[in-house]
């Protein structure tokens, strides 16, 4: 699975709960985790504040942003501009896998498979 990490967050700070719940379960049954760096871009603020957030990525795999001309073929086909959303559904893809979301709109407009928490 991938995780729109950007709802991982609540307050800046601390992790939401039910969000932490399914990566825990997921880990527990060797489910890989993935998000990608434009998504942590969005969540990283405070470093000394963030501590929870650091722990919990060490448990993913983080992508950057290197397929640049497939994630704006993404934003062409979904008539949208959102690099960050479109980026982290075209690494699902590739990745053969579903996004983790908390925002269904954005990852329906962009075609992505995808379950909400």
């Amino acid at each position: 699975m991938i995780v729109d990490a950007t709802p991982f967050i609540v307050d800046g700070e601390r992790v939401n709960s039910r969000l932490w719940a399914l990566v825990k379960r997921n880990l527990e049954r060797g489910g890989e985790l993935h998000t990608t760096h434009p998504v942590l871009a969005q969540v990283w603020r405070q470093p000394g504040r963030q501590a929870n957030l650091a722990r919990a990525l060490r448990n993913f795999e983080i992508h950057a942003l290197d397929d640049a001309v497939a994630v704006g073929l993404k934003l062409a086909e979904s008539d949208t501009s959102d690099v960050v959303d479109a980026h982290l559904v075209v690494t699902a893809q590739m990745l053969g896998t579903f996004v983790l979301t908390g925002d269904p709109d954005d990852m329906a407009t962009l075609s992505a498979r995808f379950e909400t928490y």
